[in-house]
């Protein structure tokens, strides 16, 4: 009877360490698309700004064709409205280079407590699983980081050449001057054409890492 006892009491508290074991197990994994989470959303963040300044420099341009074909006399107020959308452009790649570094602060966080809670796993099954998860989305993050910078890189001298028209004419008021801008039109129109195509394909690849963690959480 006692033996009977013992070996119901033993059992009992085998399924229940089992049971915590699991539970446990289960809430890391809770805990850790808590965290993913988080970090997909700082991506849309990043996306978002992006896309925002991919309309804004898309305007910048329009407004910069209209001061250059501009006959008229009105020429300070062309100036002040070409300035206005040149600080606009300064203003959405300051956001879009703040949103990549939320991403980067955020996705180094996630992976190094991620790496650091593996070895908390009492199941060897799942701590295999959730490693090779982090493996897969640290590499998939490092890839969509690279084409939000890449990016961001083809900004900055954009960025330049439209700030020396935008000074060019605050120097130069005259219709004889500005008409001589035509010819920096076709550069700024390229540069910004290209600038649009790596905006798009970095955000491309935010919408694919998005896809690709839900697809982990499945």
């Amino acid at each position: 009877m006692k033996k009977t006892v013992l070996v119901t009491s033993l059992l009992g508290g085998l399924m229940l360490m089992t049971g915590c074991s699991r539970m446990m197990d289960s809430t890391k994994e809770a805990f850790g698309a808590q965290k993913k989470d988080i970090l997909v959303s700082r991506v849309q963040s990043a996306r978002d700004a992006q896309m925002d300044a991919k309309e804004q420099f898309a305007t910048a341009l329009d407004e910069f064709r209209s001061v250059v074909g501009y006959k008229g006399t009105l020429l300070d107020e062309k100036y002040k409205t070409l300035k206005s959308q040149y600080d606009k452009c300064e203003s959405r790649t300051r956001t879009v280079e703040s949103r990549i570094e939320d991403v980067r602060r955020v996705a180094k966080g996630l992976f190094r407590e991620w790496e650091d809670e593996l070895d908390e796993y009492s199941s060897p099954a799942l701590r295999k699983s959730s490693e090779t998860k982090l493996e897969t989305t640290r590499v998939k993050c490092d890839t969509m980081i690279g084409a939000m910078e890449k990016a961001r890189d083809k900004i900055y001298p954009v960025l330049a050449s439209f700030k020396d028209q935008v000074l060019f004419i605050k120097h130069n008021l005259n219709a004889q001057a500005i008409a001589s801008l035509e010819g920096e039109l076709g550069i700024i129109e390229k540069e910004i054409s290209l600038l649009i195509r790596e905006m798009e394909n970095s955000m491309a690849e935010a919408d694919t890492f998005i896809r690709q963690m839900q697809i982990l959480e499945e």
